[in-house]
C-alpha cells in the first residue's frame, strides 16, 4: 500500500481519526472531490485494522450498470438467469472477514440500497436466484464525491442507509486547500516515477515549483501525480523545469494581474493577498498560512484594502468571504 504523505495539519488530523477507528467495526463514510485519495484512505484504514491480513475489496458503483452491479456485489446461483451456467461468488462473500469499499456509493440505485442496508443490519446477503441468506462478516467503508445528505433531501438516497454509513464521517480536503503538501507530494511522485521506470532520480527546479504552486489542481492528487509522471518521462535532462511541466489548461487560466516594476509596496501586497485568496478559494485560514501571517493580520489587511477600494471606487478584494 502506498504511504499517505502529508505535512498539512488537516490531513494529519484525518489520518489520526482513521487510525483511531481502524480497529472498530464502525462504518466509515469518506467524502471528497475526485482524485483526493478516498480509496487510498480506505486502504490505510484497512491496513491498520485487525482485518489487515484479510481481503480488501473495492467496487466502483458508477462503473457497472444496475443489472451487472447486483450480481457483482452479491453473486448468483447457477440458472439464476440466462448465461448463469455456474454459481458465482459475489464481492461481499469474497471480502468475508475483510474490508469492503463501496466507491461512489451515490451512484448506487435505490433498489440496491435496501440490500446494502440489510448487509449492514443483518450481516447477511442473498445471491441472485438464491433461496437462503448467507452470513458475511465485512467492515464497510463508503466513498462519494457527492454529499449524500443533499441526495437524501432530494429523495435520491435512502435516509436510513445514509445514517448507517455515516457513523464515522471523514471529509478529505481538495489539494488546493493543502498547499503545504504540494512540494512533498511532487517530490514523492517524481521519485516514485523515476524508480518505477528505471530512471536516475530527477529533481524539480525553482521554476517548476513556482508553476506547481500557481495551479489550483482541479484534478487533485491524481492530476498532480499524472503531471509529475508525464514530466519525468518526457524530460531528458536530470532537472525538471517549469517549461517541462505540461499542465493542461495552465496558460488559459493564468491570472491577468501580475506584480510589475514600479508598483508600490502596498499595491504589491494587496495583489499578493488577492491572488492568494483566489488560489485558496477564499479560505482565509489557508491563505494566512501560505502568506506566513496570522489570520488576524490577514483580516485587518483585507478590511484596510476594502475600505481604500471603496473610497477609490475599485472592487479589489470585494469577493472575499468570512473565515473558513
Amino acid at each position: 500500500m502506498r504511504i499517505i504523505s502529508t505535512v498539512d495539519p488537516v490531513m494529519k488530523n484525518i489520518l489520526e481519526i482513521a487510525e483511531n477507528v481502524a480497529t472498530s467495526r464502525a462504518s466509515v463514510l469518506i467524502h471528497g472531490e475526485s482524485g483526493t485519495g478516498k480509496e487510498l484512505l480506505a486502504r490505510f484504514i484497512h491496513a491498520r485494522s485487525n482485518r489487515a491480513s484479510k481481503p480488501f475489496i473495492a467496487v466502483n458503483c458508477a462503473a457497472l450498470p444496475e443489472g451487472l452491479l447486483e450480481s457483482e456485489l452479491f453473486g448468483y446461483e447457477k440458472g439464476a438467469f440466462t448465461g448463469a451456467d455456474q454459481r458465482k461468488i459475489g464481492k461481499f462473500e469474497s471480502a468475508h472477514q475483510g474490508t469492503f469499499l463501496l466507491d461512489e456509493i451515490s451512484e448506487l440505485p435505490l433498489v440496491l440500497q435496501s440490500k446494502i442496508l440489510r448487509v449492514l443490519q443483518e450481516s447477511e446477503i442473498e445471491r441472485v436466484g438464491g433461496l437462503k441468506p448467507i452470513k458475511v462478516d465485512v467492515r464497510i467503508i463508503a466513498a462519494s464525491n457527492k454529499k449524500l445528505s443533499d441526495l437524501v433531501r432530494e429523495n435520491k438516497f435512502r435516509e436510513d442507509l445514509f445514517y448507517r454509513l455515516n457513523v464515522i464521517p471523514i471529509e478529505i480536503p481538495p489539494l488546493r486547500h493543502r498547499m503545504q503538501d504540494l512540494d512533498l507530494l511532487s517530490d514523492l511522485f517524481v521519485e516514485t516515477s523515476c524508480s518505477e521506470n528505471g530512471l536516475a532520480l530527477k529533481k524539480l527546479d525553482d521554476s517548476a515549483r513556482r508553476k506547481i504552486h500557481e495551479w489550483q489542481w482541479p484534478g487533485n492528487v491524481r492530476e498532480l501525480q499524472n503531471v509529475m509522471e508525464r514530466s519525468v518521462l518526457l524530460t531528458k535532462e536530470p532537472t525538471i523545469t517549469g517549461d517541462d511541466l505540461q499542465i493542461e489548461g495552465f496558460q488559459a487560466r493564468q491570472p491577468r494581474l501580475t506584480i510589475q516594476p514600479g508598483m508600490t509596496v502596498e499595491e504589491a501586497e494587496r495583489l499578493l493577498i488577492q491572488k492568494t485568496l483566489e488560489y485558496t478559494a477564499q479560505n482565509r485560514t489557508h491563505a494566512a498560512q501560505m502568506l506566513g501571517i496570522s489570520i488576524r493580520t490577514l483580516r485587518n489587511k483585507i478590511n484596510e484594502y476594502k475600505l481604500k477600494s471603496c473610497e477609490a471606487g475599485n472592487g479589489i478584494l470585494e469577493r472575499t468571504h468570512g473565515d473558513q
